[in-house]
């Protein structure tokens, strides 16, 4: 008897549709919360061209279409973060923002731990400086 492949994250997380309004919520909170302006100002004053490329990437990450190998090649996240001065505290606002977004956006409970511990591995990841 042969059993299915587990689903990916992509999939359990309803696809396209979903991983859009997680993406869409996660800038929007960027946005609200003024615990996030420190990696707000970070971004460009039009947070569209971050929108696309995060959702492109989570699209592949989370083992859907790879849409940002595609368009823009490997991803060297921490390399491409470099010019960005990243610390403990972006690092914290930016799991803010997100694990916000996947309390809003993800039904699955176990999914949200999921995701939410993957994120924490990269953000920390992430970090160029001290502090």
């Amino acid at each position: 008897m042969q059993t299915e492949p587990p689903l990916t994250h992509y999939q359990r997380i309803g696809g396209e549709e979903k991983v859009r309004a997680l993406v869409q919520r996660f800038y929007d909170l960027m946005d609200e919360l003024p615990e996030a302006y420190g990696i707000r100002k970070l971004h460009a004053q039009d947070l569209q061209s971050a929108r696309d490329k995060l959702y492109k990437f989570l699209t592949g990450w989370m083992g859907g279409p790879q849409l940002y190998v595609e368009q823009y090649g490997h991803p060297m996240l921490r390399r491409r973060h470099f010019p960005f001065p990243i610390g403990d505290e972006e690092r914290d606002q930016w799991l803010l923002c997100m694990n916000r977004a996947l309390e809003e956006v993800v039904d699955d409970a176990a999914l949200r731990k999921e995701l939410s511990d993957a994120f924490a591995k990269v953000a920390d990841h992430m970090r160029n400086r001290e502090g």
